[in-house]
């Protein structure tokens, strides 16, 4: 097994390493370069297929299974395989594998397709790391990886909302990775231990608990923050628009499921059963999903909308994951609802994403009203969209209603089992039925304009129609590939969908028996037709208040107020302005307080006075100097028989100020507390490399 676990760790970076020597090739021999391009593609669709294969081995054979590497990064990097790991394994490995398929097309006639290549194989390695790992350390060093090699998909395009949008993404990767890594600190410090299998115990016999509290609200910023969990979303709505569809597709169902893979692990292992815990996961849940959903409803570009989708059905998850906390032993509904759902959320954005996709690449526009009617005669794209769009909106017999039923089955569990919070959970239910009717009317806002409505412009609509060859085969194959899974996980949900979910029981802790779920009976059915209703008076709404006539055409309107953007309202203005501004005075004060102190001792307890025959000004080199140039001065006048000036400075004098000058700069040098800083921050540097050094011997 150690050999699996090391393939899997290394060959998607050594594929890497060779897509990008064989791009290098491509681009130097120019004779040669289609023979190295066509080598750089295959290495790295072969790589894609390869861990494929290789994590379903694994997965089939390795259950159980540890490999530790010692030493490496101080603690040692510690990876596992349970029923959790094995499934979002090989949920990662088969998207990575059908979007390196449709890469290919996609970005067929990208400049920086090497380049995208290896930041998407050096990332699998990254996120693979993360989902195999055994302890919070190692999943934070591969965490961080993702989090940087993945900022290059971003800023693909280089265009300039690509660079910002990177930008935004990095910011947020950084800043929630730095407070990840504070509170993994405090973890360790308060129980001793990083993994995750001695977590529960060593979390049971610590008394101070509002450490754990502090540490775990750091865990779940940073691990939020990759999740795009509220408020820490704002860079889903920008990077996907900007991103490649493939990549877009990545980021949407794997890497926020990273963040959801940390969030569950502290959950389950430090929080189990936690009330508290569980009641704030699921109110940031409830503000995920309903404010994602809200997002899509305005939105009228078809990436930002999945994008914003995206938000949402993470929320959903979180709900989940609340639900696990507040119904305690309880809780089998809510564990497998919320794993189903990361499943079905990945596999349903693998399809849409790869759809927007090959929208992107055929007409190189996003806004509705543009792209409108493109589908109208592609059955091939429409049949996938629709299982995607009925999959995500939780109609009875796709993926998305078996997952979404469990998740409301646990909401309503809960009222009936926490009678104290009955109240607060039968409004979450409400919450929850109504973003899904969100869901429901969003996508079929995306599904009526792209494959029902006609475009405004007759020339435009003939161009659509007559378009055979909007994608190769291969495309088709990734697509087709990963759509028909959808509808297989709803039609059979107890032959195969709960297989899945009693997988991931044990890494959430959930020991008990759970009984049969009758997804079809009419109490089931109930939450999703008042959902379907509700989204059927939300679509309503949308076609008469969301939509403006122009020429006698309606076209879709983009209602959402710019300053309603909370990275230009909120996080800007504040980092990158109050918090500067704020540091900026407090050090100033502190400084001049410290310099303050030593002036007024200097003027009373350490008085300064003046040394026997002190000159008036200057020193002795200014006075010798001073005269010298004065008496030079005079016999250049006597012999050129030029009067003096009224008011003549003597050089005496302005040499004595000059000094003056410097002496008075070079004091408050000395005195200020920067310089000391400066001087301790050298003196620190010089000894860590003595003791690094010099100190071996």
């Amino acid at each position: 097994m150690e050999g699996l676990y090391m393939a899997l760790l290394t060959v998607p970076s050594a594929a890497a390493a060779a897509v990008f020597l064989a791009d290098w090739k491509a681009q130097k021999a120019a004779e040669q370069n289609a023979a190295f391009r066509n080598l750089r593609d295959a290495l790295a669709i072969g790589a894609g297929a390869f861990i494929f294969i290789l994590m379903c081995i694994l997965a089939q054979q390795g259950m159980g299974s540890e490999l530790y590497a010692p030493g490496i990064c101080g603690l040692g990097l510690h990876f596992c395989l349970d029923g959790f790991r094995g499934v979002y394994g090989i949920v990662a490995a088969f998207m990575w594998m059908m979007t390196l398929l449709f890469s290919r097309e996609y970005l067929g006639h990208e400049k920086h397709l090497g380049r995208y290549y290896f930041f998407q194989l050096v990332t699998l390695n990254a996120t693979l790391g993360v989902f195999l790992s055994a302890d919070l350390f190692t999943t934070f060093i591969f965490f961080e990886i993702m989090s940087f090699t993945s900022y290059v998909w971003v800023a693909q395009e280089e265009t300039k909302g690509a660079l910002k949008a990177a930008e935004t993404y990095l910011a947020v990767a950084v800043i929630g990775g730095l407070v990840l890594l504070m509170g993994l600190f405090l973890l360790y410090h308060t129980l001793g231990t990083l993994e995750m299998s001695e977590l529960l115990s060593a979390a049971a016999a610590c008394e101070d608990k509002g450490v754990l509290y502090i540490a775990g609200v750091c865990a779940l910023v940073g691990f939020g923050a990759k999740a795009g969990a509220f408020p820490l979303h704002i860079w889903l709505p920008k990077a996907h628009p900007v991103a490649p569809a493939p990549a877009s597709a990545l980021l949407s169902g794997i890497l926020t499921k990273a963040g959801v893979f940390g969030i569950l692990a502290v959950s389950s292992n430090i929080f189990l059963h936690d009330q508290r815990w569980g009641l704030l996961l699921l109110f940031l849940g409830l503000c995920t999903m309903f404010g994602g959903a809200l997002l899509a409803v305005f939105s009228v570009d078809l990436k930002r909308t999945l994008a914003c989708s995206s938000m949402s059905q993470i929320g959903f998850i979180l709900t989940g994951i609340g639900m696990q906390g507040i119904l305690g032993e309880e809780n089998g509904l809510a564990a497998r609802g919320t794993l189903l759902h990361m499943v079905n959320h990945s596999l349903i954005k693998l399809a849409l994403f790869m759809i927007a996709g090959v929208v992107v690449m055929n007409l190189h526009k996003l806004d509705l009203n543009d792209i409108r009617g493109f589908g109208r005669k592609k059955p091939l794209l429409n049949a996938c969209f629709l299982a995607g769009a009925l999959g995500i909106s939780g109609i009875p017999l796709f993926n998305g209603y078996i997952s979404k039923t469990l998740l409301h089955e646990s909401i309503v569990e809960g009222a009936e089992l926490a009678v104290e919070l009955s109240g607060f959970l039968k409004a979450a239910e409400w919450v929850f039925l109504f973003s899904g009717g969100m869901t429901l009317a969003y996508m079929t806002k995306l599904y009526v304009a792209l494959f029902v409505e006609k475009n405004s412009s007759v020339k435009e609509q003939k161009r659509f129609d007559g378009m055979r060859k909007y994608m190769n085969p291969i495309s088709a194959f990734a697509i087709v590939g990963s759509s028909a899974i959808l509808p297989v996980l709803g039609f059979l949900p107890h032959l195969v969908t709960d297989k899945i979910a009693d997988l991931g029981q044990g890494f959430m802790n959930f020991n008990g028996e759970i009984h049969a779920v009758s997804y079809f009976s009419f109490e089931n059915l109930k939450g999703g037709l008042i959902s379907i209703g509700i989204g059927a008076a939300l679509y309503w709404c949308i076609r008469k208040f969301l939509m403006a006539e122009k020429q006698g055409i309606r076209e879709y309107r983009n209602c959402w107020p710019d300053w309603l953007d909370m990275e230009g309202l909120i996080y800007r203005p504040l980092l990158l302005t109050a918090l500067p501004f704020l540091a900026r005075v407090f050090c100033r004060i502190f400084d001049s307080l410290v310099d303050g102190i030593v002036v007024l001792l200097r003027k009373t307890i350490y008085r300064d006075r003046k040394i026997p025959h002190e000159l008036p000004e200057g020193s002795e080199f200014t006075h010798l100097l001073g005269e010298a140039l004065d008496w030079l001065r005079n016999k250049k006048r006597r012999i050129l028989r030029r009067p003096a000036p009224e008011h003549e400075v003597s050089f005496e004098h302005r040499l004595a100020m000059q000094r003056e000058k410097i002496m008075e700069t070079n004091t408050i040098i000395q005195r200020s507390l920067s310089f000391g800083l400066l001087l301790f921050y050298v003196g620190l540097v010089f000894t860590l490399i003595y003791l690094l050094y010099l100190g071996k011997g």
